[in-house]
């Protein structure tokens, strides 16, 4: 009978520690994510938005789990372990798999679900409750900070709350030394920033969908040389 080979089971636990590593690089971008840009998260946006980085939080501690998995099957030479180890490697797969299409079929309502919380932030911003105003200088920092106006209309969604200053500054006032640039516009006698925060939040999004996107595409790529290799040390233990 054929014995295993040895250039196979150290690449296959070479292979291993790089994926445990590449699951240790997914959780801790992942994490960054989730808690970096705490004025967005000030600001309430919808939890469920972040739902893509969450799952990857989860498919990185998977990974690291499997990794350790894989590693310890291919230097015993467990076939339960490799075994177990090509199940879960094949779960994330089709899982990850699923997730791209149904993120493809649902991004309307992902975008129309955006567009509700910002219109229930709309709310605050015309409102005069204590809760509101509370929201509303949370609001005129993250203006000030990354230099937009409203969140969908300009000032327009500020109502009659736009003629009452907030700390020492007008509402969406744009900075004397940014006043003749493309950063400000006129409104009613003042200068104010052009650019809707809503924007900015969506571009925020859109740039993070595009990491996730880019660790799972090429999270898949090792995947599938990992079902490669953890089948055939399985195979050449089997016959040993």
């Amino acid at each position: 009978m054929a014995g295993v080979s040895s250039c196979m089971k150290y690449s296959m636990f070479i292979f291993n520690f790089l994926f445990w590593l590449c699951g240790s690089i997914i959780l801790g971008v992942s994490v960054w994510i989730r808690v970096s840009k705490t004025d967005h998260q000030e600001l309430e946006i919808d939890n469920s938005l972040f739902a893509g980085v969450d799952v990857m939080i989860a498919v990185g501690s998977i990974i690291m789990v499997l990794g350790f998995l894989g590693c310890c099957g291919a230097i015993k030479e467990s076939r339960c372990m490799l075994l177990m180890f090509f199940i879960g490697l094949l779960l994330i797969l089709l899982l990850q798999i699923t997730g791209g299409v149904l993120g493809a079929v649902y991004r309307s309502q992902i975008e129309t679900s955006l567009n509700s919380t910002l219109m229930n932030r709309v709310k605050s911003l015309q409102s005069s409750t204590e809760e509101s105003k509370a929201f509303q200088e949370k609001f005129q920092k993250f203006q000030t900070e990354y230099q937009c106006c409203g969140l969908l209309h300009g000032p327009a969604d500020w109502g009659n709350n736009f003629y009452i200053p907030l700390g020492n500054k007008e509402i969406c006032e744009c900075e004397t030394e940014l006043s003749s640039t493309s950063v400000c516009t006129s409104f009613d006698k003042i200068h104010i920033y052009a650019k809707s925060c809503g924007d900015v939040i969506i571009q925020y999004l859109k740039d993070h969908q595009l990491i996730i996107m880019g660790i799972a595409f090429g999270l898949a790529i090792v995947e599938i040389i990992g079902l490669g290799f953890s089948m055939s040390l399985y195979c050449q233990i089997q016959r040993k």
